[in-house]
């Protein structure tokens, strides 16, 4: 059995992200959030929400509620490039310079069987 979260428009580079997130791909859920909650990297507070919303998701999709952290790994997490923010910033000669501040979309998927 399996669940996944998605968390949309991520104030954050996907590229930075993906850092993080290479630390617990394939990794048991329990040791994946202690790395995370620990982390000093900005991105993992994001991701360890979605973890622990992947989590609660696979509690809600099972039928008698019995789901034991203890088996569980990340089996899936990847971070797409969302939409970009565009704001202005005054340039020489009275001009204005275009800064695009990229969002990102996250999504992990938790399972009960390691493939």
């Amino acid at each position: 059995m399996e669940a996944k979260a998605i968390t949309r428009h991520i104030r954050q580079s996907p590229r930075k992200i993906r850092v993080v997130l290479d630390k617990i791909r394939g990794s048991k859920f329990e040791v994946a959030l202690n790395y995370l909650h620990f982390s000093k990297a900005k991105a993992a507070l994001q991701i360890e929400k979605t973890l622990r919303s992947a989590y609660h998701n696979l509690i809600v999709q099972a039928k008698d509620g019995n789901v034991s952290s203890d088996n569980l790994f990340v089996k899936e997490c990847f971070a797409n490039g969302g939409p970009h923010i565009k704001r202005f910033r005054a340039a020489s000669m009275g001009r204005i310079s275009r800064l695009n501040k990229p969002t990102a979309h996250l999504t992990i998927i938790v399972s009960d069987k390691k493939n």
